[in-house]
This record gives C-alpha cells, structure tokens and sequence, in this order.
C-alpha cells in the first residue's frame, strides 16, 4: 500500500480504529524542539515516558533503533523512535546531521511488527527530515519498506496560504 499524504496534523491522526502516531526521537534524551512540541501539547504522556526510558528506568535499551510505544488514549498510541544521534549539526557544516537512516529502518521495522499485532495504522510527520536534517528523498523509501503492507499517513501542515484561501 503506497504512503498516503495528508494536509493536517500529525498529532491529530484521522481515521478509524487503532492509531499509532509515530516520531523520531534523539539518543540523548533531549525533547522540545520540532514534532515533540505539538505532541506534548497533544499528551505529556509520551514525553513523561521517553524521559523515564533515558533516565534508564524502563528496562528497555535506550538506543539507535529502539521504539518505545506509548499508550495515550484508547486508540491512540505514540512510538518514540530513536533515530537521530545527539540534537544538532556540529559547527563544521560538512559533519554528517543528526539522523541515523539505519536506526530509523530499525525502529520502522519493529513499528511494523507491533502495528500488524495490534491492527493499527501508522500516521507520522516527514520523520527525520525536520530538526534532525534527514533527506526525505532517502526516508521515503525507507518507509515504503518497512512499513509495507501497512495502512501509512504522512502529515503535512498546510501553509499559511492554503489557510487564507
């Protein structure tokens, strides 16, 4: 099943049944720049979690390619995928940006196996190409293969334009 693009808000995922919003986190254990701000808007749940997970009092590695899922409503879950290493580009622009292309296919893989074992659909922003610099030309396919056979949205926020018409 192709990605489909949406014009609204990630953290308001459209459709029916089991929703799994998910979103790139970084290995240090920083939140609050990027998606993660509308998300706390949306729930401090995820973020209560993700902070507990860096602070090593989950029991689950907290590491590249790592996923953690997140219920916030009945219906409505978060995955915190870490695939971005430390928060910003170095002072030398020719330093590799945060996302780690390898660990977000990792995370996407095991957001497959848990979206396929609870029947939910996965909605995200352009994972890893905002505040951690990914390319999305490189994202989408990465997406498209682990993420197959599954029911994708990817969010887009209208512009101020499309606003005004």
């Amino acid at each position: 099943m192709p990605l489909a693009y949406v014009l609204g808000d990630a953290t308001q995922p459209q459709g029916d049944g089991l929703k799994l919003i998910v979103h790139v986190c970084n290995d240090i254990g920083a939140w609050g720049r990027g998606f993660v701000v509308a998300l706390s808007r949306r729930s401090r749940v995820p973020e209560l979690a993700y902070k507990r997970w860096a602070a090593g009092e989950t029991g689950q590695p907290f590491e590249l390619g790592e996923v953690q899922f997140v219920q916030i409503e009945a219906e409505l879950w978060v995955a915190n995928l870490i695939g971005q290493h430390d928060i910003a580009r170095k002072s030398r622009p020719t330093e590799l940006p945060p996302v780690r292309y390898q660990a977000i296919r990792t995370g996407l893989g095991r957001v497959h196996g848990w979206a396929r074992e609870h029947g939910a659909s996965v909605h995200m922003p352009r994972i890893g190409a905002g505040v951690a610099g990914g390319d999305w030309a490189e994202i989408e396919p990465i997406l498209q293969q682990e993420l197959s056979g599954l029911s994708v949205s990817v969010y887009d926020l209208p512009s101020a334009d499309s606003q005004n018409m």
